[in-house]
């Protein structure tokens, strides 16, 4: 018989099942099937922070949703159009997600009458009529799964893992997905067992060929490639894109690159990326701890190497004193936090944007430093090459502050062209740079940006004392004088300053330049708030929108730009951190929306909310 073939402009799928389902594989597969056709796409991973919760119950469900389309998209989506639940946890926690006539995919061999009992449902609801509101697609699919590979020389149980295959094979069918690279991943991923590599081949062969002859299915669906600026394109994390931009960042300053890290969710994916770049000249260095990772990147960057540290909120904490050391000794340094969930161990899997002002004033004494905050995942990229670009020519570690949302979702990255790439050069003092000739001055700042010199060890001539203590204004020597003590803190603190002059100014998105109110975000907040935006542009609402990427110093023209409209709406997934520095700093009225619930803002609901300011006028 032949189907049916229905056109859509968009669809946001959502895989979901048991933290042992192998739902974030199927997630990743599927988003390479569509950045390979060429969609525009945006994913949203979601998994418990357990290595394995409870199997069968709702903490420990793990899903994966993926908006893909045929024009430019911003989020991963509010609610998905299409669940696949592997189990009746899967249902039940995400249920509520989806609106009415959404499809409903389910697993019917994992609806025994224990799992049912696990989440506390008396009877299934796939029998019950309570889902009567969804289009619901009853299939078999364990026992499909293991039927399909009766000829293969495995075990039951390995049969029934490949479940998640056969799942991907239908969903492949069901979207017009490319199945080559799949099948090649497959054969790669289980190399060393042949065995297994065939029957997962098999599976999901055999959810294909489900989806091509059963009669549950009587449409497919087509989404064409999206309309994207001409390149070379591939589908990229912010974790990955953050490794890419340190790898660049090491080869455009013609300087090793040194990360010294302690694994922590999220931030760990950095350095297992960076591990694999040897080749490059990149040295990574599992540390025993977080105060180990700092200190030996701080030495790197001492020794004259590109320093880098990655982690998260918890880490930081950690970090701070070292932190404050590379502030003193006014070394290059980089930080990386991916922010996650806190406060403590928090929920080490879930987004937030809360260490702001931990980044800010985290450190004991007057110690600041520059801060850069990435907006998309493939931006991740290019903030590590501005945060690298600042550390070396102001000689100050920078905090980058990316967070679980960025760091595993993903989205098509166009590959910037190597001559686009900036210069960041470095050029280490090799001579005496005192007055006599002779006399090396390690705190002798240059006029135009305050850095000192950065002299490697070994250089003959150049031998100086560094370290915690305070350092006499130009020869370094140790200091308790009151007045150097005062001087050398404005110094620093207009090192940091003067960089407003180095960086681009707060640009607007206001289309007809007379709108009332403002929508101000950072970080990962600008795929809702974008998205929010043009639908009440669409609307009708006039609305103008501004992000912030560098975080300290603030663009020159940031307060200009909030007293410029009547209004100022400020999302954070906090507290509020972010409009109290600047209500402080500028005395605006700041209004401020804040959700602190570990996941995302949803545009449906940030365009409410600015609808209700504009209706507020």
């Amino acid at each position: 018989m032949t189907k049916q073939v229905q056109q859509l402009d968009r669809v946001i799928i959502r895989f979901a099942g048991d933290s042992g389902d192998g739902m974030q594989l199927t997630g990743d597969r599927f988003t390479a099937e569509t950045a390979q056709f060429g969609n525009d796409l945006s994913t949203l991973p979601n998994f418990p922070a357990e290595i394995r919760a409870p199997a069968g119950t709702l903490p420990g469900v793990s899903s994966f949703q993926l908006h893909f389309a045929d024009h430019d998209i911003l989020t991963p989506g509010d609610a998905p159009n299409v669940l696949v639940a592997m189990n009746p946890a899967a249902l039940k926690a995400n249920l509520g997600d989806l609106p009415r006539g959404a499809d409903i995919i389910v697993n019917t061999d994992e609806f025994s009458k224990r799992n049912l009992q696990k989440v506390g449902y008396t009877q299934s609801p796939v029998d019950d009529g309570s889902l009567g509101e969804w289009r619901v697609h009853a299939v078999p699919l364990t026992s499909l799964t293991v039927k399909s590979l009766e000829g293969f020389d495995i075990s039951k149980k390995d049969a029934e893992r490949a479940k998640n295959m056969f799942a991907l094979g239908l969903l492949s069918w069901l979207y017009h997905r490319p199945t080559e690279a799949t099948v090649k991943f497959l054969e790669a991923k289980f190399a060393k067992k042949p065995d297994i590599a065939k029957a997962n081949v098999a599976a999901f062969q055999a959810g294909w060929n489900y989806g091509e002859t059963t009669e549950s299915f009587s449409v497919s669906y087509e989404i064409k490639p999206a309309k994207l600026t001409p390149g070379l394109y591939r589908n990229i994390s912010g974790n990955q894109a953050l490794a890419y931009g340190l790898i660049a960042a090491s080869v455009q300053s013609r300087l090793p690159l040194f990360l010294g890290s302690y694994p922590i969710t999220p931030a760990s994916d950095i350095l297992h990326e960076l591990s694999k770049h040897k080749r490059f000249g990149i040295r990574t260095f599992q540390a025993e701890d977080e105060i180990a990772g700092v200190g030996a990147a701080l030495g790197a960057a001492f020794g004259g190497a590109l320093g880098v540290t990655t982690t998260s909120g918890p880490g930081v904490a950690l970090k701070a004193e070292t932190v404050g050391l590379a502030v003193t000794t006014e070394l290059p340094l980089l930080v990386i936090d991916v922010q996650r969930a806190g406060p403590s161990t928090g929920m080490p899997t879930k987004t937030e944007q809360t260490d702001l002002l931990m980044a800010m004033f985290g450190r004991n004494g007057e110690s600041p430093l520059p801060i850069i905050a990435p907006s998309t995942p493939s931006d991740c990229f290019d903030a590590a090459l501005e945060a690298a670009r600042i550390a070396v020519k102001y000689r100050t570690p920078v905090m980058l502050l990316s967070d679980g949302y960025l760091a595993n979702g993903s989205e098509p990255w166009r590959l910037p062209e190597i001559d686009d790439l900036p210069d960041l050069s470095v050029d280490f003092t090799v001579e005496p740079n005192g007055d006599d000739g002779e006399t090396y001055l390690p705190f002798k700042r240059d006029p135009q940006t305050l850095a000192r010199p950065w002299a490697v060890p070994g250089t003959p001539g150049l031998e100086h004392r560094i370290g915690g203590i305070e350092k006499a204004d130009g020869t370094g020597n140790i200091s308790y004088d009151p007045n150097n003590h005062d001087l050398m803190v404005r110094l620093r603190q207009a090192k940091i300053d003067g960089i407003t002059q180095d960086i681009p100014p707060l640009t607007i998105d206001d289309p007809e330049g007379d709108a009332r109110v403002l929508v101000l975000g950072w970080g990962s907040t600008y795929g809702p708030i974008a998205a929010a935006v043009r639908r009440v542009r669409k609307a009708g609402g006039k609305v103008a929108q501004a992000h912030i990427r560098h975080l300290n110093p603030l663009p020159s023209n940031t307060g200009e730009v909030l007293r410029s409209y009547d209004r100022v709406l400020l999302p954070e997934i906090n507290l509020g951190q972010l409009a109290l520095l600047l209500r402080a700093r500028f005395l605006v009225d700041i209004i401020s929306y804040n959700r602190v619930r570990g996941l995302p803002f949803k545009a449906e609901e940030l365009a409410g909310v600015i609808q209700d300011v504009i209706d507020s006028e």
